[in-house]
């Protein structure tokens, strides 16, 4: 890994892990000071990162991190709940044990995070269980892209997470994921799973919401 890949790592683990919000502009002198470093590389970084679409190029502003329509946000959730609704029946036909330990394990972390009301604590937790779901697939493709679609997303799925009530929800969304797995129904997994990821009427106009805040803080 190169110089100016390093520092397109370390920029989008801030943009996912929510260190850098929705709307928030980049500031290329800024970041060449932090890192020690000449504009060029930064400018490089940022390019590489506008390609994915988590940052954008906006004139007279720079880089900001990115912050989709809300047409184009709900059809990108629409697809993310296909990929894991097709995760989740592979993972029903095809678990096997060391999977089926990791999925539980994952889904108690997930429950002891969400207990504790703590957003940050849930949902890292939060995804390393849909990776595991991603994994017990057994389709390296699908996981491939169900990873990328789902890192993508990241910054406005933990923005989701912060509606009061949400993590019980989603804890008991992801039980009842987990349950239609190990019963091998994968018609209900796949069910469960897309309801589980997509977005819509109350749940779609409070990200929303939730986005607008942050960019208005940013």
């Amino acid at each position: 890994m190169n110089h100016t890949q390093r520092l397109r790592q370390t920029i989008e683990d801030e943009i996912v892990d929510g260190v850098r919000t929705p709307g928030e502009r980049l500031d290329e002198v800024q970041l060449a000071e932090r890192f020690g470093v000449s504009r060029t590389p930064i400018r490089e970084a940022l390019l590489q990162l506008a390609m994915t679409g988590l940052i954008e190029v906006k004139p007279r502003r720079g880089a900001v991190v990115s912050t989709p329509d809300p047409a184009r946000l709900l059809e990108m959730f629409e697809t993310m709940a296909e990929l894991e609704a097709a995760c989740a029946r592979l993972a029903a036909r095809r678990l096997t044990p060391p999977h089926q330990a990791e999925l539980t394990a994952a889904l108690e972390a997930c429950r002891q995070a969400a207990e504790t009301g703590d957003t940050t604590a849930y949902y890292a937790e939060n995804t390393v269980f849909h990776a595991v779901i991603y994994r017990a697939s057994r389709n390296g493709f699908l996981c491939e892209q169900a990873t990328a679609l789902s890192r993508r997303l990241a910054p406005f799925r933990r923005i989701q997470l912060r509606v009061r009530n949400r993590l019980g929800q989603s804890f008991a969304e992801h039980a009842a994921a987990v349950e239609a797995i190990l019963a091998g129904d994968e018609a209900l997994a796949a069910e469960r799973m897309r309801a589980h990821v997509i977005v819509q009427g109350d749940r779609f106009s409070d990200l929303i919401l939730g986005l607008r805040r942050d960019s208005a803080a940013a």
